[in-house]
């Protein structure tokens, strides 16, 4: 059986630190850090971009995007995009 967005997400926070949640939320602005640090996405940790810059940057390092525009990613990653992102973080 396929896993769900819910996993994906979840096996995404437990690959770069974070903590697994029991309830389906999209990531927070530091969990989405974690994963910039994770993919090589530069960002500055002092004050946080914005969750679509973070989207975009991180989709922009495996390959999905082809620049770190943040108007390409303005909702949270779709099941694809987690399934991708779930494999570069695995592989680090």
């Amino acid at each position: 059986m396929a896993p769900t967005v819910d996993d994906l997400r979840n096996d995404i926070r437990t690959a770069v630190g974070r903590y697994e949640r029991v309830e389906s939320t999209a990531f927070t602005k530091e969990a989405l850090a974690a994963i910039c640090a994770a993919v090589g996405y530069d960002i500055d940790t002092d004050r946080l971009p914005s969750k679509s810059q973070m989207r975009a940057g991180i989709l922009w390092k495996i390959g999905v995007l082809d620049d770190d525009d943040p108007e390409q990613t303005e909702r949270p990653f779709r099941k694809a995009e987690l399934e991708s992102v779930a494999e570069a973080v695995r592989d680090d």
